[in-house]
């Protein structure tokens, strides 16, 4: 990228629960094997740098866990506190799109100021909730807590492209859910972007073949063309649920739950 950040920052990944009964034609539009395992995993970003920390999503809770047949390895809350962060201290969470699993875990995060796409929360609230297909993926007192912050003055709307931190922006894209975003960040080994679900698996964005639970497919490809554009190669685009991410990134430490995106690929 021709563009040079004044400020760099750390960037973790850090897995929280697994869904292991999963195939491919779960992942994949057009699967080369219906019925091969593909399994998901549910993680949370934080970034780290320039006396700011920025988490990217807040998972979800035991109960929604148990509801919804996902297993936890510990709550996003226990996690983030594996890497030393303090969910209730942390001033500004990114919430990529409204789906349960993202945005299930607000009650986590007691002093933080939100950050949502306008058209994400129109989308969750609007006409198209009607269809039960669509409003599927999300769990309407997620919603709630979303209105609730407004109200209190805790939720922050972009409308597209938005810089919340030196370098660091947020860019609409759409087609998984109605306003769907990612996240860019300036690091030492160049400008990663943390996909959320504008990409799910690598496989999707690699293969152009797209996550069958998506609004617009015409939308979610042109997506893809956008995450390539913001990012400095296919390495440093980070998709919201591919177990290869724990295994190609550095652990911190010993915790092998918790990754570094800002270090080069190992393999």
């Amino acid at each position: 990228m021709a563009d040079t950040p004044a400020v760099t920052y750390e960037v973790l990944a850090l897995r929280y629960g697994i869904l292991a009964p999963r195939i491919q034609a779960q992942n994949l539009l057009m699967p080369d094997d219906h019925m091969a395992p593909e399994p998901l995993d549910f993680l949370v970003f934080a970034i780290r740098g320039g006396g700011r920390t920025i988490v990217m999503d807040t998972g979800f809770t035991p109960a929604s866990a148990q509801r919804r047949g996902r297993e936890l390895l510990c709550t996003p809350s226990q996690a983030l506190q594996n890497a030393g962060i303090d969910p209730a201290k942390v001033p500004d969470v990114v919430l990529s799109h409204m789906h349960w699993d993202h945005a299930g875990g607000m009650e986590y995060f007691s002093n933080a100021q939100f950050h949502l796409q306008e058209e994400e929360m129109a989308f969750c609230t609007g006409a198209c909730m009607c269809h039960p297909h669509l409003r599927r993926p999300f769990d309407v007192e997620d919603v709630v807590s979303a209105v609730r912050a407004l109200y209190a003055d805790r939720l922050r709307f972009h409308k597209g492209t938005a810089e919340i931190a030196p370098g660091v922006t947020l860019h609409l894209i759409g087609g998984h859910s109605g306003g769907i975003m990612c996240m860019r960040v300036p690091t030492d080994r160049g400008w990663v972007v943390l996909a959320g679900d504008t990409t799910h698996l690598w496989a999707n964005i690699r293969g152009r073949n797209p996550f069958p639970v998506v609004v617009d497919v015409a939308r979610m490809l042109r997506g893809y063309d956008i995450l390539e554009s913001l990012a400095d190669g296919p390495d440093h685009i980070i998709p919201g649920h591919d177990p290869l991410i724990l295994k190609r990134f550095l652990p911190l430490g010993d915790n092998r739950e918790i990754v570094q995106l800002h270090q080069p690929p190992v393999g």
